[in-house]
């Protein structure tokens, strides 16, 4: 099968398949590193318990956005 043939029949699927494909192509580029991954959830657990606790408040991605428009604006 030719690359175009192939990426034409991947436009033709559900987006919950053609993401499926994405993660695996994806992965083949960047193979996972337990390592980094262990470090990405242990950051990730430390900001939900700091968010749980009340020592950080969480912003809405409107109101990110919404800064940075108005710093680069």
């Amino acid at each position: 099968m030719k690359t175009e043939d192939l990426l034409r029949e991947i436009e033709s699927l559900p987006v919950d398949e053609r993401a499926k494909i994405a993660d695996l192509v994806l992965k083949g580029l960047n193979a996972p590193n337990l390592d980094i991954d262990k470090q990405w959830a242990g950051v990730a657990k430390r900001r939900l318990d700091e968010i749980q606790s009340g020592s950080a408040k969480p912003v809405s991605g409107e109101e990110v956005f919404a800064e940075i428009s108005k710093r680069f604006s």
